[in-house]
């Protein structure tokens, strides 16, 4: 798990893992889970730090938008789903998964449907990113740490180098040492 606040590069670890797992062929059917099919497409697949941005030009993915689906040259396939819709869980079968941002979904029973399919290879394996919200889901994942559960915690600060400067001077110093600033720009709930 991830946790870390906003800007620090959830994003494009969540991408950077998908395209070292589908290029490495120890990992042939990913799900990306987002809080929304939106999500899912204009972030982790089309956004700056996404899935296509990051993919090395030798093994370069080809998202196919009507079948909800990457495909890389090498026969790795991610299929993309949304939080909102546990249901279109069931059924598939997957040996790694990508979650993002986890304390945005509406409905905890996604994330119960997603271990149902982790069904393939050896050694399933998730990663999650997500802001930092004490969410009931987030707090009972955060239980099992140390417990085959890694956590990594991260600030927005640690990456303030690749962040627009305005961002911090009018964003980042108007809501430091608020509620909302602790939740958005740092690990600590």
């Amino acid at each position: 798990m991830l946790l870390a606040g906003r800007g620090f590069g959830k994003t494009r670890v969540l991408s950077e893992m998908a395209n070292y797992w589908a290029t490495s062929g120890e990992y042939r059917r990913l799900a990306i889970v987002a809080a929304t099919a939106a999500d899912a497409r204009d972030v982790m697949v089309e956004g700056e730090s996404g899935i296509l941005a990051t993919a090395p030009t030798w093994c370069r993915p080809v998202y196919q938008t009507t079948r909800r689906r990457l495909q890389w040259p090498n026969g790795a396939i991610a299929t993309l789903y949304s939080a909102e819709e546990p249901d279109r869980l069931r059924g598939p079968q997957h040996d790694a998964a990508l979650c993002d941002e986890l304390a945005t979904w509406r409905d905890p029973s996604t994330w119960d449907m997603l271990q149902f399919g982790l069904r393939l290879g050896k050694s399933p394996r998730i990663v999650v990113a997500t802001t930092p919200r004490p969410t009931k889901l987030v707090r009972q994942l955060l239980l099992r740490e140390g417990q085959g559960l890694v956590v990594t915690r991260g600030t927005t600060y640690e990456n303030r180098d690749n962040l627009a400067l305005g961002f911090f001077e009018q964003i980042v110093s108007r809501y430091e040492g608020t509620r909302l600033g602790r939740q958005n720009c740092s690990p600590r709930f």
